[in-house]
């Protein structure tokens, strides 16, 4: 796998290269896969939607590995990730060659933003841990993902050094957080936008989450400050991701605009797919990892096909390509709900086993 550390370009540099896949649109999207391990039905579903989106309308794409989770990395993952989108069919035109864009390569990105923020006042460094944070939310949100960071928590604003504060602090230095703004008056809601499948949103940030780390102590850039600086510097308009992930637009909003960034993205995220149970598919839903059904000898068409089935674009399971998904591909017919893995999909599957 080639792989390239990312170059400070915008998209008006961009114009100048020419690009395969029949991307002609200023419209640039992205692929950003994180090697936590192997690509499950759910993940492809994803990327085949966003590759299809693309084609279709002639966006341009770029590959980008996410790997700033490094307790979380397995060795050999994005290269294995890379080959499995090979071989469904999908691909890509930037950085170009089949290469990919590597976080972990280049740290200078973000911490030039952080630099910014901190210089304004916009994030500060907050060294209380998880407990002490939970201690001081009086009525915790049952079910919440992240621990609210009350804002009384926030010292009074100030301007920082970041790289003064990191040194410092000694070893990996400490954890930053930032500081979401007031709010206008009148306005009940951090931050608002339209998604072209779950509708308007309008988050309460404040509430839900807090003041939210953007620098930890491992000395790296959160995955909200680095999506945001990437999806910036890539020239990226549209993303395409899981509604897992639907919160995080409203915070990545939020650093595009305390950063002075812009155009912002649009967004689309995709409802997941779900185990027959109605939960997330995982390990108790048996072995869903693509490249386990490629090693079966399913053929990608097999799997295609499957994932054309879950979003109505063919009325029974049956053998789809690439370049035919392409033209079955319409937003508007894709669910609004969870897609779910039966049995019944992997019986289908597993009859094409050699």
């Amino acid at each position: 796998m080639q792989q390239c550390i990312v170059p400070a370009i915008m998209l008006a540099n961009l114009e100048h290269h020419g690009l395969p896949g029949g991307a002609t649109s200023a419209e640039v999207t992205r692929l950003a896969p994180s090697p936590t391990g192997a690509l499950h039905l759910g993940n492809a579903r994803t990327f085949l939607a966003n590759w299809a989106m693309a084609r279709r309308s002639g966006w341009r794409i770029v590959m980008r590995i996410e790997d700033l989770d490094t307790t979380r990395t397995k060795p050999g993952a994005a290269a294995e990730i890379l080959s499995t989108l090979r071989w469904l069919g999908i691909d890509w035109d930037l950085p170009g060659r089949g290469g990919a864009y590597v976080q972990s390569h280049d740290l200078e990105p973000y911490r030039a933003a952080m630099r910014r923020l901190a210089a304004g006042g916009g994030a500060y460094p907050c060294a209380l841990t998880r407990t002490q944070v939970e201690q001081a939310v009086s009525a915790p949100q049952e079910g919440a993902h992240d621990v609210p960071f009350s804002r009384h928590l926030r010292p009074e604003p100030r301007e920082y050094d970041f790289d003064a504060v990191q040194g410092e602090a000694g070893p990996g230095g400490t954890n930053w957080r930032f500081a979401i703004p007031d709010r206008a008056p009148g306005v009940s809601f951090d931050a608002a936008f339209d998604d072209a499948i779950a509708g308007v949103q309008r988050l309460d940030l404040a509430q839900s989450v807090g003041d939210f780390v953007l620098w930890t102590k491992r000395d790296q850039p959160s995955y909200q400050l680095a999506v945001a600086v990437d999806d910036h510097r890539h020239g990226v308009t549209r993303v395409v991701r899981g509604d897992d992930l639907l919160d995080s637009a409203g915070r990545q909003l939020l650093l595009y605009r305390a950063l002075g960034m812009g155009p912002e993205p649009s967004y689309t995220h995709l409802p997941l797919v779900l185990g027959a149970d109605g939960r997330r598919l995982a390990k108790r839903h048996g072995d869903t990892r693509v490249e386990s059904y490629r090693a079966l000898g399913v053929p990608a068409e097999a799997l295609v096909g499957l994932i054309a089935f879950w979003g109505g674009l063919v009325n029974e399971r049956r053998a789809v390509g690439s370049t035919e998904f392409i033209d079955l591909f319409d937003l508007s017919r894709l669910p609004r709900t969870p897609v779910h893995f039966t049995p019944e999909d992997d019986q289908w599957l597993r009859s094409f086993a050699r």
